[in-house]
This record gives C-alpha cells, structure tokens and sequence, in this order.
C-alpha cells in the first residue's frame, strides 16, 4: 500500500470538501436505509402480524422508540383511516426518503467533482514541476518516449481506475457498515452467518485481482517503449525514409504492439472478471441466507415471516456497495500500477541543487576559471585536469575531435552538471555557491542545433520575458541580421515557426537563436558549433550575426570549423578529456601538434 500512500497526500488539500461528500453518502445511506425498512411496516399491516401499538413512548433517539412511535402513528391512521389509507402514507414516505436520498447522493458527487478533477490537475503540475527541475543527465538516461507515456497515460490511468471510483471508495465502504448494522439488529443470528460469508467472497475476489497489478505494470512499462519507438520514429522520419528503413521499424513496432496487446488481453480479462464473480457470490451469498433464514423462520427461532422478507431487502442492498467494492479493487489494483511508475519520476533525486543561503549575483565583471580535476558522469573520468582563465571580454575557442569533453566542460559552467572533484569560479566565487537563476541568467546559449518552439517568431526571441518590448525584439532581430527575412513573411514578427522551427530553413532558425540570445543580452556568451551545420550563404549571414552578438562580451566558441575561430583570443585543443594545447591560432600551427593535424584535415578535405 505504499503506492497508495502516495496518492493519499493528493487528497489532503481537498479534506473540506471529502468531508462534505462524506457528510451527504451518510444522509443519503441514512434515507436509503430508513426507505427500505418501510417494507417491514407495509408487510406487518398487510399481513396482520404486527400488533396494533395503543400508546407511544417518550422521544429518544434509540431504534425501540423510534420504532414503537412509528407503528403508533401507523396504528392511529389504521384505527381512523383504515388500512388503505396507512399504506398510502407509507408509500409516500417511501417516495420522499427516495427523493431526499438521490438529493444527498447528488451533493456528494457535487462536492467530490473538484476533487477528482483536482488530483489529476495537481498530479500532473507535480510532474511537470519536477521535469524542469530535473538536471540534463536524468533526460540521458531516460527515454523521452517513455517519460511522455508516464505524464500522459499512466496520469490517464490513474484517473480512469482510481480517481473515478473515488465516489465507490467513500461511498461503498459507508453503506455496507450502515446496511450491516441494521441487519445485526433485525436478525443477530441471521448476520453473523453473513459476516462469514462476506469475508469468503473477498477473498476469491482477492486471489484473482493479485496478479492484476503485476500484469498493469508491465502493460505501462510497454505501453512507454512503444511511446518512445514513436517519438523516435517522428523525430528521426528523414534517416528512417532516406535509408529505406520502413520495414525494419515498423517490423520492431508491430512487434512491440503484440506484446502490448497480449499483455492488456490479460490485463481486461481479469478486470473485466471483477463484476461477473461478484455478482455470483453475491447469489451465492444471497442463497444461503435465504436457506438459514427460511429455517430459522419454519423453526420458529423467533424470526417473523415479514421480518425475514424485510431482512432479505436489506441485504439485497448490501450486495450493491460489496460488488461495487470488488469493482474499485480491481481498478485501484490497476490504476496502483500506473502509480509506480508515475512515481518513479516524482521520487527521482536531482543532485544539482541550489545550497542554503546562496549568494546573489547581478553582473560578471573579472574572469571565469575553470579549476577541474575531475568529472565524471559514472564510472569513467570525462575530464581530467582542466584548468583555464578566461578574463572579461576575451573570446576563447575550445576545439578537438568528437567526444573529447568540449560540450561536458562547457555544460559545467551553468552547472548543467556539477564537477565531480575541483570547482568553477566566476569572479572569485565558485558556481555551486550561486543562486541557480542569478547565475544563468548571466549566460546565453546558440546551438548546433536551434530550438524553436512552436509559437511565434517575437514569442521565440523574446523567450523567458513576460511583456516583451516589440521594439527591443525587433532591435535583437537585426543584431541578428534576422528582421530582413522576418517582415517578409505572412504576419511577420507573429508568423509561427512550426514544430521545432520546421517553417524555417536551418539558417533562419539560427539566426532566431540567435536572436534570442541577443534579447536576454547576457555578458557571457556560449556557441556550441552554432554553424557546422549550416550552408555556406547561411553561415556568412550567421557569422555576421554573430559577431554582432559577440561584441563586448566574454565568449566561448566550441568549434567543428577551425577557419571561424582563427582571431580568437585564446585557442583550446582537448584530446580524451584532457587539454594538450592552448595559444593563438599561429601559435598553434608553429607547435605542428594536435592543432596543426585538425588544421590540415580541414584545409585538404
């Protein structure tokens, strides 16, 4: 039940209104009880065995005298009015206890309606809340298919099996105890045999449901690896169509799909035995009662003809709420499983955490080192012995070969990951003692590759700030030698740009990026091979943007082409996580090392 508490902490802020739900399934289970009891009285009088009451009893509210008061009433009309006349009024009391009841039952679905739409709303904020604050790495190792599974279907699971039966929760578990206690009062004989059958049915109904959650969670876990193959497979339709490669992948889907379906099969089958299998114990149940019942009557065990009829209405109602109990503990059991796995997002540690009392800072004024003795993502050291200055203003390029630690180094400085053993100072103070948004807020970021969200061309500049000067986007767009091609498009600056920028070409998207990155105006500036990609008309118009945007700033170039970095003020080379040379770009080429090597690669390709 640990999943279940879980869920529990979702209810708490909605107790007031559980309360009043509750408050109206105990009216209502009060004026459903009292309407079918109605029937001993009508069967008393229709058939002479109950004897006329001549005198009523002081008011309490114990069961004797409510009763004995009641048949005087009855009694009274009978003497006055005649029989007919008492089965009317009987008839309408019953009609207005039926009414009042579906009126309570009414409010407490009114009050319980902001609580079911509630939990899911909070559940999925929780998750969401959790998927920004989570580090960079924790998207490495999860595939994105399944995360998006675990916000989207395992939530709408969840509602489906135990939100939706939160009314068969609250209400069921109320009108078995009040059912039963009134069966214990008309017949204790008769309800403890009952007490023994119950028990009997819920345990066949328990041994058939263990097995359910098993079966649900493998049925999400699947459901998440088929999200993910679709994920990939619109991310990567280009690859998938150029090689020719529809066979293969969607063989891999449908293969995936079987096991899912063969899975769910299980998974309904088993639920879908939940009302079946209650139904018949309930017969069963209802059976048996009547055979000990009905010899208790012809024994003549002191249980009346009319009382053992009324006896039996009462427990016909018990049937209900017991079958819609096994019901909600098939759903619940199902929807448990989809609990685990949301679970594993919101329990998921982020080890990049802002410390206690962190230090504010607003300007970048003297250097940025980098002081790494180690970093590693898991067993095997990423870098090693990285120490470098890079004062105010300087522009400094980090090149090498493809997974030399050139993007990990630069990921440390806005602690997309935190060093496993050195620091990172700006001015002075190390980035782990930083408040988190006061540090980024002093970087800006250009890609390889620009992410653009689907919205508009101002909303994608202007991204992170509410009530954005057009004035100030339009002045970011031309830094970025943007504003030409955007005012020639339909509705312009409010043109949407489609999924991922895919109503751009790949030199538009960039210089939108870069754009972006203009806007926020940070001092210090981080290009992550911001033109490999790129043609070379896009690349001349991204360089002139570019250098726009790198003018009075501190920047960092991570470059794949050696011929866009050769003014910089300081060149990196990193080989297998290490640095092996550093100077100007003729420097460099003097030493004839690893930058040489690059350079000459380049010059004959």
């Amino acid at each position: 039940m640990k999943n279940f508490k879980f869920f529990i902490k979702y209810l708490k802020p909605y107790k007031g209104r559980i309360t009043m739900s509750m408050i109206y399934v105990v009216i209502s289970t009060i004026f459903s009880l009292f309407s079918v009891t109605m029937i001993v009285p009508f069967l008393g009088l229709l058939f002479d065995t109950r004897k006329m009451v001549d005198a009523p009893v002081p008011f309490s509210f114990s069961s004797d005298a409510i009763v004995t008061n009641f048949y005087y009433v009855l009694s009274e009309i009978i003497r006055n009015e005649g029989k007919i006349m008492a089965l009317v009024v009987i008839c309408i009391i019953i009609v207005i206890l039926f009414l009042l009841k579906n009126i309570a039952i009414f409010l407490s679905q009114y009050y319980l309606a902001p609580v079911r739409n509630g939990i899911i709303q909070d559940m999925r904020q929780a998750l969401y809340d959790k998927i920004l604050d989570m580090p960079i790495h924790y998207f490495g190792k999860e595939r994105k298919g399944d995360i998006m599974s675990k916000m989207n279907n395992d939530v709408n699971e969840i509602e489906f099996s135990i939100i939706r039966s939160l009314d068969l929760i609250f209400k069921s578990p109320i009108n078995l105890i009040f059912f039963l206690a009134a069966l214990i009062y008309i017949s204790p004989i008769l309800t403890l045999f009952v007490v023994v059958l119950l028990p009997l049915s819920g345990l066949a109904i328990g041994a058939i449901g263990t097995r359910l959650k098993m079966h649900s969670l493998k049925g999400q876990q699947k459901l998440g690896y088929l999200m993910a193959i679709i994920e990939e497979t619109l991310g990567g339709i280009r690859v998938i169509k150029a090689f020719g490669a529809e066979g293969k992948v969607n063989k891999g889907f449908k293969e995936a799909g079987t096991e899912y379906t063969k899975i769910m099969n299980n998974v309904t089958r088993r639920q879908m035995l939940a009302s079946p299998l209650s139904e018949f114990m309930g017969v069963l149940s209802l059976t048996l009662v009547m055979g000990f019942g009905g010899y208790l009557v012809l024994s003549g065990s002191g249980l009346s003809s009319d009382t053992f009829i009324g006896y039996l209405i009462v427990f016909t109602q018990i049937l209900a709420p017991a079958k819609a109990i096994s019901s909600a503990y098939y759903y619940v059991l199902k929807g448990l499983a989809s609990i685990e796995r949301v679970e594993t997002i919101l329990q998921a540690q982020n080890t990049i955490v802002e410390i206690e009392n962190a230090k504010a800072i607003n300007s970048f004024n003297h250097s940025i080192e980098f002081k790494i003795k180690e970093f590693r993502y898991d067993k095997d050291p990423i870098l090693q012995d990285i120490s470098l200055k890079i004062e105010k203003g300087k522009t400094v390029a980090i090149v090498g070969q493809s997974g030399s630690g050139k993007t990990t180094m630069v990921d440390l400085l806005p602690r997309f990951y935190d060093v496993t053993d050195g620091d990172i100072l700006i001015d002075g103070i190390p980035v782990r003692e930083l408040k988190m948004n006061d540090l980024r807020a002093l970087i800006g970021y250009v890609n390889q590759e620009p992410i653009l969200f689907n919205d508009s061309i101002l909303n994608n500049i202007a991204f992170g700030i509410e009530n954005p000067d057009f004035d100030k986007v339009v002045d970011a767009a031309k830094v970025a030698n943007a504003d030409e091609f955007i005012v020639k498009r339909e509705d312009g600056y409010y043109n949407n740009v489609g999924d991922r920028g895919s109503r751009l070409s790949g030199g538009q998207r960039q210089r939108i990026s870069i754009a972006r990155a203009v806007m926020k105006n940070p001092p210090i500036l981080i290009l992550d091979e911001a033109t490999s990609a790129l043609d070379t008309e896009s690349e001349r118009q991204v360089q002139t943007a570019l250098g726009n945007l790198m003018k009075n700033r501190t920047s960092i170039i991570i470059a794949h082409r050696l011929s866009t970095i050769v003014h910089a003020d300081e060149i990196i080379v990193m080989n297998k996580g290490r640095i092996v040379e550093r100077g100007k770009h003729e420097e460099l080429i003097a030493l004839d090392g690893y930058y040489n090597k690059l350079h000459n690669m380049q010059m004959f390709k």
